[in-house]
């Protein structure tokens, strides 16, 4: 490894010091969201003496995916979400990515309890409360289905507690407004898990940004990064534009991280990096119904998850949710799909086709001709009226009228086109890290569960970016993390501990 003038391990090899200022930093942190917070974190505590800088293009952080109005909140740990253990065509479910997505949110939950016990999180309802999480199906093809589930996850060691039943009574205790006016002699069943949680991912953004400056990073707002360049010593250029005044300017890091949602895509690409060929996005908006009124709010504390419609992505999975943000309660519905070509809430019409490139036109095609029932989705959910939405709403809440329910706009979501080897392309619905061969840049695309995930995700990102670093910060991430490079299901005990110690730490449910 090469030092740094001032005798630092710069933890990449090779780097050419002879063009080193006051504007170079050992990692750059593009996006003010969840991400770039959740690695901002895990870095100053790290490595305390790096000096990094966070770049956000709008006027505050936490205002895209991040936002507490743009997301669903639901702390994804498979509890409810049908799509993360799809029945198999010969009738059959396998657990084993449910418990997976699982063991994710188990490490995130268990960073966000150490930062709350070092002081760097707030009071936890701030940012996390208790909402069990549901599944209600109807017909008994998804009954069937709902009960298999349900028989592959209750002796699963981070699923204890789920619970299952037929019976309108019980449902109607655990969820009274699925169960009113609903129709004698239509089959259906629900799944609970009381231990479920609401995430407000705004606020626990700002908190750890707020830590962030407080420790002495640098969180730069009103800053558009316009290109990546890799320089001659190993650096990478970035150039930016203030979104006031226009004014251009450029600084150099050692390590750079995209984490600017749908606009991730373009920066990549603008860096030239091999590894991004064949990759594309397609966007995907998304708006609630959303309701504060108190008799409406108050039969209903919990997220309860079904069946998509055909074709519909998964992101598209219909719910009936309780928020919890800024100290209020209310419920919200849906998704209901949205399309428009910008990247980001606040990005440009011009970026789905700004991202063509002669690597990705074919993948980006083939997904086209392979994914019909989506467009078909899209144009049934872009033809729906206020009324057809509550309509929607109805199947789960019979008793809904349309006066309590306003619509909101929800956030952009761009998911992953990539190139197949089987099938031309493929769209892929989840998160993904691309990183460059030497592990100088690296960034984030994709949708759901990234927020819920986020630890593991950029502990996976250290592992691929920092491996000499690995050994030395291993102490320092399992007082973080406890369960850092273990498993919690395969051992009862641990799993029960770790939920016991984090549930107490936040606040929230067993």
């Amino acid at each position: 490894m090469r030092a740094a003038p001032d005798g630092r391990d710069t933890g990449f090899p090779g780097l050419d010091w002879t063009i080193v200022t006051t504007q170079t930093y050992d990692a750059v942190l593009i996006g003010g969201g969840i991400m770039s917070a959740t690695l901002g974190t895990l870095l100053t505590q790290l490595q305390p003496d790096w000096k990094i800088l966070v770049l956000e293009r709008l006027s505050d952080v936490a205002q895209e995916s991040s936002n507490a109005w743009n997301n669903a909140g639901t702390g994804h740990a498979a509890l409810c979400e049908l799509n993360y253990m799809p029945e198999a065509a010969d009738g059959s479910v396998d657990p084993a990515k449910a418990i997976a997505i699982n063991e994710q949110f188990q490490q995130s939950r268990q960073l966000w309890s150490s930062l709350v016990e070092r002081g760097v999180l707030d009071e936890p309802s701030s940012f996390i409360n208790t909402a069990p999480h549901m599944t209600f199906v109807r017909g008994e093809k998804d009954v069937a289905y709902l009960k298999k589930r349900y028989e592959a996850l209750k002796d699963q060691p981070l699923f204890e507690g789920i619970e299952y039943s037929e019976d309108s009574r019980v449902i109607h205790q655990w969820a009274p407004l699925l169960m009113k006016q609903r129709r004698a002699g239509e089959p259906f069943a629900a799944t609970r898990v009381p231990a479920g949680t609401d995430v407000d991912f705004g606020a626990l953004t700002r908190q750890m940004l707020d830590h962030l400056v407080a420790q002495g990073v640098d969180v730069r707002t009103n800053t558009e990064v316009r290109r990546l360049r890799k320089q001659d010593d190993g650096t990478w250029k970035i150039s930016y534009r203030r979104t006031l005044g226009r004014t251009p300017g450029a600084i150099r890091s050692r390590f750079v991280f995209v984490g600017a949602g749908g606009w991730a895509i373009k920066l990549l690409q603008s860096s030239g990096i091999p590894e991004i060929a064949g990759y594309g996005v397609f966007p995907i908006g998304g708006q609630f119904l959303k309701t504060t009124n108190p008799a409406v709010v108050a039969q209903h504390k919990a997220k309860v998850y079904s069946q998509a419609s055909v074709g519909a992505p998964p992101m598209s999975v219909p719910h009936l949710d309780t928020r919890v943000v800024d100290g209020e309660t209310s419920l919200l519905f849906g998704p209901f799909a949205t399309f428009s070509p910008k990247f980001l809430k606040t990005g440009r019409i011009t970026d789905i086709v700004a991202q063509v490139r002669p690597g990705n036109i074919g993948p980006m095609l083939k997904v086209a001709v392979t994914n019909v029932d989506l467009v078909k989705y899209l144009v049934g959910e872009l033809t729906k009226t206020h009324r057809k939405k509550v309509d929607s709403l109805r199947v789960f809440m019979p008793t809904a009228k349309d006066e309590d329910w306003e619509l909101i706009q929800a956030g952009q979501r761009a998911q992953v086109m990539k190139r197949d080897p089987e099938k031309g392309g493929v769209l892929q619905f989840g998160t993904e890290v691309v990183t460059s061969e030497d592990g100088t840049i690296a960034g984030l695309l994709g949708a759901s569960p990234g927020a819920s995930t986020a630890a593991s995700i950029m502990l996976g990102l250290l592992k691929t970016c920092f491996p000499d670093r690995m050994a030395a910060w291993e102490p320092t991430l399992r007082g973080l993390i406890p369960s850092y490079g273990t498993t919690l299901n395969p051992d009862a005990a641990a799993a029960d501990a770790s939920m016991t110690r984090t549930a107490d730490v936040l606040s929230i449910a067993r």
